[in-house]
């Protein structure tokens, strides 16, 4: 599903009248009935409903509602964030059909304004649609009053297409916004679903068909939402005539004595995630843990000083490297003076496509190059604050443009993770990952991801297309853990188990898409 930022939206909407007939009007009263299902699913029984309108579409698609559910019985409060006569000719439409059929609007400028913003607090549930996705600049005055006292009311609130205040394209509030519960967005997802304070106070949230073309909601922009179809038509598929060479040959350089469950965590999970054959390069202290907890991997044990690795290591690595058809630098490795130098020497004639990760980044961050050959840069957001030279704060604010920065200035695919992980090429739209839970915000995550997409590295997916598999895959994978564990409490080895059985989640899903 294509991702749709606020240029894209006006030019579905304008297409959608202009060049396939249908009126602004129609399209507004099916916002208004989807956003109307959406809060019956909310709230099945009688109740009273504060419906905030605003001056333009979104407050046009709020009084559909107010109209309907007016109609069916609710009880309706209605409060308009400006005067009658501010209101955009299609959104006065609505407001005059719904005030024939008996709701009754009350205007910023009418005296009871301010105490029936405050009664709101009586509602059962809140509708916002007072700022659309074309909302820019501070709030003010009207609009600020009524975010505020939504926000304040405890009331649950359901949004209209984007919950009021927030920036469609960056998710960042301007001064205020609406604390949503859930969000309605219509037509297609919107970068703030996934980036910024918007990622937070757009809550839960759904896509409604208004109708909108397919040709236009289909046309590919700047940033997909991942989905089962994408990710199981492209990973690896296992012929009953394979054997482990055929199945990618994966070389960890991972861990330090200090931490040895970085190495076990990437290795485990590059075997579950479908490689033939994994051999762990590392200190003797991490592959004693190996061959403890992954007796299936190969093992290079290194010279190291102090429990971390030394540029002598380099020529056994590349020696190994001949053999290897990925590798994941990183998990563990810590960022000790000689750990650069080691990777600083073995890259110069580094050609094997390898994952990038953990301290592996905080080296190329430093000014170590990169290897040659195709790479994947996997940064959480501090990491990816030095690889920018930026801060962490700066890097959430705005996560799809910074994702797409990095494989700029890298010349390399980037998955940027987080909540909503973000996968960029240098020359690819973005790829949004829905998967995974904030029970997932625990140490050695990353150490898992790393070893899935060196697995798929090593399969012969590019770079940009085993990042987005493996964080959807790694996604699916922590939400089964959700599901059979609980939200908080499992583990990156819990995750790492449930590699396979998300494997088979997603590609019954995709059989099921395709058989539909």
């Amino acid at each position: 599903m294509w991702i749709a930022d606020v240029a894209r939206s006006r030019e579905i909407d304008r297409r959608s009248t202009e060049e396939f007939g249908l009126p602004a009007l129609v399209l507004m009263e099916r916002a208004g009935l989807a956003v109307y299902e959406a809060l019956r699913r909310m709230l099945p029984e009688s109740g009273r409903v504060g419906v905030v309108c605003g001056k333009g579409n979104n407050g046009g698609d709020a009084f559909v509602l107010a109209r309907l559910a007016h109609r069916h019985g609710l009880e309706v409060e209605c409060l308009v964030a400006a005067t009658e006569r501010e209101l955009q000719p299609d959104c006065r439409h609505q407001m005059l059909q719904a005030r024939a059929l008996g709701v009754q609007p009350v205007f910023c400028d009418d005296g009871r304004w301010h105490r029936r913003l405050e009664g709101l607090r009586r509602s059962d549930l809140i509708v916002d649609g007072i700022l659309g996705t074309g909302a820019k600049g501070e709030v003010r005055e009207a609009v600020r009053e009524a975010i505020h006292a939504v926000n304040r009311s405890g009331v649950p609130v359901l949004s209209i297409d984007v919950p009021s205040g927030i920036e469609t394209d960056t998710g960042t509030e301007l001064g205020e916004s609406v604390w949503a519960l859930k969000t309605v967005t219509l037509g297609t997802p919107k970068p703030c679903l996934f980036q910024g304070i918007g990622m937070e106070h757009c809550g839960r949230w759904e896509v409604a068909d208004i109708g909108y073309p397919r040709e236009l909601t289909h046309t590919p922009t700047e940033a997909y939402l991942l989905d089962s179809h994408w990710v199981g038509a492209i990973l690896p598929e296992r012929l009953r005539s394979t054997h482990k060479g055929n199945n990618g040959h994966v070389l960890i350089v991972a861990g330090s004595r200090t931490m040895r469950g970085a190495a076990v965590l990437a290795a485990k999970s590059a075997y579950r995630a479908g490689a033939g054959v994994v051999t762990v390069a590392a200190v003797p202290e991490v592959c004693d843990a190996i061959a403890v907890r992954v007796p299936e991997a190969l093992l290079l044990p290194l010279p190291s000083e102090e429990g971390v690795l030394i540029p002598a290591g380099a020529e056994a690595i590349l020696r190994a490297g001949g053999r290897a058809t990925a590798a994941l630098f990183g998990p563990g490795l810590t960022h000790e003076a000689p750990v650069q130098d080691l990777l600083d020497r073995l890259w110069r004639s580094w050609e094997i496509p390898s994952v990038i990760d953990a301290d592996a980044l905080n080296a190329v961050a430093r000014g170590v190059s990169l290897p040659p050959g195709d790479c994947l840069l996997t940064p959480h957001p501090g990491e990816m604050s030095r690889l920018m030279a930026t801060t962490t704060a700066e890097v959430q604010a705005d996560r799809f443009h910074t994702a797409q920065a990095c494989a700029m200035k890298h010349r390399r695919s980037v998955v940027l993770k987080g909540a909503y992980s973000v996968a960029a090429g240098p020359c690819d739209p973005l790829l949004v990952n829905p998967t995974g839970n904030p029970g997932m915000a625990s140490a050695g995550m990353g150490d898992v991801l790393g070893g899935m997409a060196a697995a798929l590295l090593g399969q012969d997916l590019g770079s940009y297309y085993a990042g987005g598999a493996a964080m959807y895959w790694h996604g699916v994978a922590g939400d089964l853990c959700e599901a059979e564990i609980g939200e908080v409490g499992f583990t990156a080895r819990d995750v790492c188990r449930r590699i396979p059985q998300a494997r088979a989640k997603i590609m019954s899903a995709c059989t099921d898409s395709s058989l539909a």
